[in-house]
């Protein structure tokens, strides 16, 4: 079988940094690139360039000078969306984007603040999908957001920064963004007078943040097909098996409308919902066209920066939430600690270990959060973890950018407060 297809990719976006109260030059950045793939007796060909769709289809196909195994199955009846945006980041000038930054930036001033910085983000993605198949699909979405961040001094210097990215148009400044830093400024204060933490083997209670950075790194990576089909998970050939605690459910939802939204994937896919652990079930693991051809499953999360190879990536990827209240899961860790945020990071999906870095925290004693603690790492094996964890009743989620492969994409981890037993010990 010869089967092509052929992207349209047209992204405008503006990025204003504001650092120490200065203002850096506006990046303005447009770019519209074509994308073209053949796959010919199992091999794959690719060409990138602004050339006639049949001149691009040949060169790809030239570029397919192997033999493999490779094959595809359909993406569907493709389809159109445009979003809707109350107010589009176009209409609203670039003097007021920086009026509103400097305006957040008095929200970070404090004694001990010695360095702030303000990073404004608008986007606006055009994608246009055609394959051999007569699968169509368009989509047009707009994303938005800002990140602040500072450091403070005292004795030891700390770092701290929020953000909030999200598929929206300016609106999304209306409501939350002084109250993001003034938190910057409150917490950064608290951590300047925080102690370095215990370390060994305790009972955990995790924020919605640091639970939604575990699923994403140590458990989504994990069920990227791509990855089960080289052998580089513990969750290859785990299908039908109980991998969690019954109380454990997790998805992957691109139709949401957190960060890592899209109405179709880079394959002409529409989104939908994945089911990956049911009550504590393997499902399913997330698939390209290609992965799900060779292993079964449905296709819906092949990704791509710009025009470049679409690989299996995670969307909005959230563990589901339980029954307990965040006072509740604090009574029962009774002596432990509670972990909030992450500074990043490392895990292994093939050997299921991961260590994780948290913003901050808290003693718990006595069934009570106690004194703040800094500098906090988290580790252990993630499958252990879900054998034994207690989930909150509230889900929250955390936008940011994955990197694969050399490619970036948006994406949100999510989750509730948590109660697990791991080794903490201090960050490095």
């Amino acid at each position: 079988m010869e089967f092509y297809d052929v992207r349209k990719v047209e992204s405008s976006s503006l990025l204003l940094n504001l650092e120490n109260g200065k203002i850096e030059k506006p990046r303005y950045e447009h770019s519209y690139e074509k994308g073209f793939r053949v796959l010919k007796n199992g091999f794959w060909g690719v060409f990138s360039g602004n050339v006639s769709d049949d001149e691009g289809i040949e060169r790809a196909k030239a570029n397919a000078v192997g033999k493999g195994e490779a094959e595809i199955v359909e993406a569907g009846e493709g389809g159109r969306y445009i979003m809707k945006v109350k107010k589009s980041p176009a209409d609203v000038a670039v003097d007021e984007k920086v009026e509103l930054m400097r305006e957040i930036e008095k929200e970070l001033k404090a004694s001990y603040v010695v360095s702030t910085r303000i990073v404004y983000m608008e986007n606006v993605r055009r994608l246009s999908y055609a394959d051999c198949f007569g699968t169509e699909a368009y989509y047009e979405v707009t994303r938005s957001g800002m990140i602040v961040q500072a450091v403070g001094k005292d004795e030891v210097m700390q770092f701290y920064s929020r953000r909030m990215l999200k598929p929206a148009g300016y609106e999304i400044f209306d409501d939350g963004a002084f109250e993001m830093a003034s938190d910057v400024r409150v917490r950064l204060g608290e951590l300047l007078k925080a102690r370095l933490p215990p370390s060994g083997e305790m009972n955990v209670v995790v924020n919605p943040s640091l639970c939604g950075v575990f699923v994403h790194e140590a458990f989504g990576h994990a069920v990227e097909a791509d990855h089960v089909l080289q052998g580089a998970t513990i969750l290859a050939g785990r299908i039908g098996e109980k991998v969690a605690s019954s109380d454990v459910c997790i998805y992957d939802d691109p139709t949401l409308m957190e960060f890592g939204f899209y109405p179709f994937d880079d394959e002409g896919v529409k989104a939908e919902r994945k089911k990956i652990v049911e009550e504590g079930i393997l499902k399913s693991y997330l698939h390209s066209r290609e992965t799900a051809a060779k292993l079964g499953g449905l296709p819906g999360n092949a990704r791509a920066q710009g025009v470049a190879e679409p690989i299996v990536r995670m969307s909005n990827t959230y563990m589901g939430e339980g029954d307990y209240t965040l006072d509740e899961l604090i009574e029962e860790a009774e002596n432990g600690i509670f972990l909030a945020g992450s500074r990043g990071g490392e895990t292994n999906p093939a050997s299921g270990y991961f260590q994780f870095n948290a913003q901050y925290g808290y003693i718990i004693r006595d069934g009570e959060l106690a004194e703040p603690v800094r500098d906090v790492s988290l580790s252990g094996h993630t499958l252990s973890i879900l054998q034994n964890i207690k989930l909150g009743n509230v889900i929250e989620f955390d936008p940011g950018f994955c990197g694969k492969a050399g490619q970036l994409v948006p994406v949100a981890d999510g989750g509730p407060y948590a109660l697990v037993s791991a080794k903490v010990g201090g960050a490095t």
